[in-house]
């Protein structure tokens, strides 16, 4: 029975351990650095795709009840002109919806299955993968720091496995690519944060509004509360910077005062959604560089590869972050159970998965289904009263339906099944 090691109890790991625990194994144990998962962070929406894999894993109903469905995506224009509404989900014919959740509610319930369902040992805080190093028959002896308690200091172990799922920033990544150097920066900062406001005062739909250089991302999290009929909403805004220090890249956690940036997006609304009245609704506010990956020519190496951001990072665009990491995990598990030889099976999930998630960074780099948003402006930079005369609905179509593809979540694609579906296995 091999012991199979995940670096990073986030969305990428947390997903592979119940997703590997559902194919049959049981020798699982993600470490992860922070002692205790708190439900921080902003808002995720994921896609059919992703949604059908959490559904095979007995966790759709849970996470329903801490989301929303994203049922339409509109896209603006900076002066309020409609460049596009489509439904999402179900009403799009998806046999499963889109979901709208904050980052640390879906990583909480996600910790929860695993405790619930390996073991409450099977999920170890305060524990840092800090380097690996490969064995001559393949496996990798993992360097690790314990950082709190009696167990403070330094140890190694040799697990059977290891899936590197520690993020933009990975350990695993940097000792299987040494000299790669820090996530390159495109030029754009992020603001992100998470406002309650009043039910009436925000749409029912998650839009995205710009034109070249700035962007407002919004979109509710959660049904209107009983008490105060008030929602959660996410918000994300991002423009050019000059310049950003590097250790500030990948560095989520970087709180500035609205005040700082607000002032770029005065006057913009939309639908009756005021972007200003939003994010003063915020508690706080978090500041960061859009930053990514390169795509690597190889993720695994022997019993090690990598998953979701450490594998490969994307910048925010179309919903495929959390999304592409959530398949990542049922993918693994697929390929695991169908090969005797963990190396042989880390090689064919790889083989399945990298070209497309390569394809969608290069995709995301220029700006995925966005794009619509800066073409809309270089065309009528002033505004319009008729997008058919700006963008025709043809090539609009067209541009959401290449994304689509690219990211294997279009209908027809996504309600043939999940194509990770196991029988019934015996505990390995």
């Amino acid at each position: 029975m091999p012991h199979i090691m995940i670096a990073g109890g986030g969305i990428a790991g947390l997903t592979a351990a119940l997703a590997l625990h559902t194919a049959g194994f049981q020798r699982i144990t993600v470490v992860e650095t922070v002692r205790d998962i708190q439900p921080i962070g902003a808002g995720l929406n994921i896609m059919p795709n992703a949604v059908r894999e959490l559904d095979a894993l007995g966790l759709l109903d849970r996470l329903e009840e801490r989301a929303v469905r994203t049922r339409e995506l509109r896209y603006y224009h900076c002066s309020g002109g409609l460049i596009s509404r489509d439904r999402r989900g179900l009403g799009a014919g998806y046999h499963w919806p889109q979901l709208s959740i904050h980052r640390g509610e879906l990583q909480l319930a996600l910790a929860e299955a695993v405790r619930t369902r390996l073991g409450r040992g099977a999920l170890v805080g305060g524990v840092k993968v800090t380097g690996v190093e490969p064995l001559p028959d393949g496996r990798p002896r993992v360097q690790l720091e314990h950082r709190d308690g009696a167990r403070r200091g330094k140890a190694s172990l040799e697990p059977d496995v290891l899936i590197g799922a520690d993020g933009i920033r990975s350990a695993v990544r940097a000792a299987l690519n040494p000299g790669e150097g820090e996530p390159p920066w495109n030029g754009m900062l992020i603001w992100r944060g998470v406002s309650r406001i009043p039910a009436h005062r925000i749409g029912t739909f998650m839009f995205i509004a710009g034109d070249d250089r700035r962007k407002a991302v919004v979109y509710p999290l959660t049904e209107p509360a009983g008490d105060t009929g008030e929602v959660l909403v996410n918000w994300a805004l991002v423009m050019p910077a000059d310049s950003v220090e590097d250790a500030w890249r990948g560095d989520w956690n970087r709180r500035v005062p609205v005040e700082s940036f607000l002032h770029h997006y005065e006057g913009w609304e939309f639908d009756g959604v005021s972007v200003p009245d939003v994010v003063r609704a915020a508690d706080t506010a978090y500041e960061y560089p859009m930053v990514d990956r390169e795509p690597l020519a190889r993720w695994s190496h022997g019993r090690t590869t990598l998953i979701g951001d450490a594998a490969h990072a994307m910048y925010p665009v179309g919903s495929n972050g959390a999304t592409q990491s959530i398949v990542d995990g049922r993918a693994l598990a697929h390929a695991m159970a169908l090969h005797a030889d963990p190396a042989d099976a880390l090689a064919a999930f790889e083989a399945e998965r990298r070209p497309a998630m390569s394809e969608l960074q290069q995709s995301n780099r220029q700006l995925g289904p966005e794009v619509v948003i800066s073409l809309a402006h270089q065309r009528a930079p002033g505004g319009f009263s008729d997008i058919d005369e700006v963008i025709p609905q043809a090539e609009l179509a067209e541009i959401a339906a290449r994304y689509a593809a690219t990211g294997a979540f279009d209908p027809g694609t996504v309600n043939r099944g999940s194509p990770y579906d196991l029988a019934t296995r015996s505990p390995r």
